[in-house]
C-alpha cells in the first residue's frame, strides 16, 4: 500500500497552505520589524562589503581588523553624504521666508483662477481652508508623537546596524555552514550554488545601484543647473536617492521638484523643463543605465516589483520599500534553483528574457536536427 506522505496533495491544499505560511510571515515581519528590519540592512550591507574585507585580509591583516577598517570606511562615505545634504539643506531652509512669500503668492493665484474658472468667492475657499486646518491641527499632535517615535526607531536602528554589520562578517563561515548543514549532504552542491549565486546578485545588484544612483543624481544637478532651477543639486540629489524606490519614487521626484520650481520661478516654462529633464534622464537610466551598470543578473518583471514595493511599504514602511527588491530577487535565484519552486521563479522574471532563452533554444535544436 502506497505511503499517505508520498501522495501529492491537491492544488487546494498547496495553496491554503502557502497563503498561511505568507499571512503569519507577513505578521511576524509586521509585529517585528524592529528587530528585522536592522538586520536586513545589516545582512544586504555585510554582503556588499565582503569584498573590502576579503582584500584587507588577502594584504595580512588580521581578520577582525580588516572587518572593523571595511565598516569605519563605510561609515566615513556614509558621513560625507549626510554632511553633503545637510549643507543643501540648510540653505534651503535659509531661504524659508522667501520660499513662504512665493507659496502665498502661488496661492492667491490659484484662488483667483478657481473663482474665475468655478465661480468659487474667496470666502468659499476660506472656509474650506479652515475647516481642512482645523482638521490637520487634531492629526498634528499625533502625527509628531509617530514621527518622534519613528525618529528614536530609526536613531536606534543606526546604532544597531554597524554592530549587526560586524557580527555578520565575523561569523560569515559558521552561518554559512550552518545553512548548508540544515539540508541533507545530497543537497549540498546546490546549496553552495544558491549560496554563491545570492551573494553574487547582491554584490552586483547594490554596488550597480549606488553607481546609478550617483550617475542620476549628476544627470538631474546638470539638467537643472542648466534650467536655472534653484536648490538644483539639492533636488537633483534627493531625486536620484527617491530613484532608488522602484517606479514610485520616480514620480514623486518629478512632482516634488516641479512644485518647488514653480513655487520659486512662477514660470511655466521651467516647471515644464523640469518635467523633461526627469523624463529624459529617466529614459537613459532605464534604457542605458540600468541594462549595463546593474546587469541582467537577475531579471524582475514590472507587475511583481510594484507588487513588492507597495508590499514592503505597507509592511515596514520606506524601509521595506527599499529592501523589497534586493530580497525579491535572492528569492528569485532561490527559486530557480528548487524544483518544486521553479513555477514562481520563472512567474516572478522577466517575460522577454524568457522569450530570448526560448529562441535560443529553438535555434540550438533546429541546428542539431539539421
Amino acid at each position: 500500500m502506497e505511503n499517505t506522505s508520498t501522495l501529492k496533495q491537491p492544488f487546494y491544499v498547496k495553496l491554503a497552505a502557502i497563503l498561511f505560511v505568507l499571512i503569519a510571515l507577513v505578521f511576524i515581519i509586521y509585529m517585528g520589524q524592529e528587530i528585522f528590519v536592522p538586520f536586513a540592512f545589516s545582512f544586504l550591507i555585510a554582503v556588499l562589503l565582503r569584498p573590502i574585507e576579503k582584500k584587507l585580509t588577502g594584504w595580512g591583516l588580521h581578520r577582525v581588523l580588516a572587518i572593523f577598517i571595511t565598516i569605519i570606511l563605510a561609515a566615513f562615505v556614509l558621513f560625507g553624504v549626510l554632511t553633503f545634504l545637510s549643507y543643501q539643506f540648510m540653505s534651503f531652509f535659509d531661504d524659508w521666508p522667501k520660499i513662504e512669500r512665493n507659496l502665498l503668492l502661488f496661492g492667491k493665484e490659484i484662488q483667483d483662477w478657481l473663482r474665475k474658472t468655478f465661480d468659487v468667492s474667496v470666502a468659499q475657499q476660506q472656509q474650506v481652508l479652515e475647516r481642512a486646518r482645523s482638521n490637520s491641527m487634531e492629526q498634528l499632535g499625533a502625527a509628531t508623537k509617530g514621527t518622534l517615535g519613528a525618529l528614536g526607531g530609526s536613531l536606534a536602528m543606526m546604532t544597531l546596524i554597524p554592530i549587526y554589520v560586524f557580527l555578520f562578517m565575523f561569523y560569515r563561515t559558521l552561518l554559512l555552514q550552518f545553512i548548508i548543514d540544515v539540508f541533507d549532504k545530497k543537497h549540498e552542491p546546490r546549496v553552495r550554488e544558491v549560496i554563491g549565486e545570492v551573494r553574487v546578485v547582491v554584490q552586483s545588484y547594490i554596488s550597480g545601484l549606488l553607481l546609478e544612483t550617483a550617475c542620476v543624481a549628476v544627470l538631474n544637478c546638470i539638467g537643472l543647473l542648466l534650467l536655472g532651477v534653484p536648490y538644483a543639486i539639492l533636488l537633483g540629489v534627493i531625486s536620484a536617492l527617491l530613484n532608488l524606490i522602484p517606479y514610485i519614487g520616480g514620480l514623486v521626484a518629478v512632482v516634488l521638484s516641479a512644485l518647488i520650481a514653480l513655487t520659486n520661478t512662477g514660470d511655466i516654462g521651467i516647471t515644464i523643463g523640469v518635467i523633461g529633464v526627469f523624463l529624459v534622464v529617466q529614459f537613459i537610466d532605464n534604457n542605458l543605465l540600468v541594462p549595463r551598470i546593474i546587469g541582467s543578473k537577475v531579471k524582475l518583471n514590472a507587475l511583481f516589483s510594484i507588487v513588492a514595493v507597495l508590499v514592503g511599504g505597507a509592511i515596514c514602511g520606506i524601509a521595506g520599500m527599499f529592501l523589497s527588491i534586493p530580497f525579491l530577487a535572492i528569492f528569485k535565484v532561490i527559486f530557480d534553483r528548487v524544483e518544486e519552486l521553479k513555477p514562481y521563479g520563472r512567474v516572478l522574471g522577466d517575460e522577454e528574457q524568457m522569450e530570448k532563452k526560448k529562441r535560443t533554444y529553438t535555434k540550438r535544436k533546429t541546428g542539431n536536427e539539421s
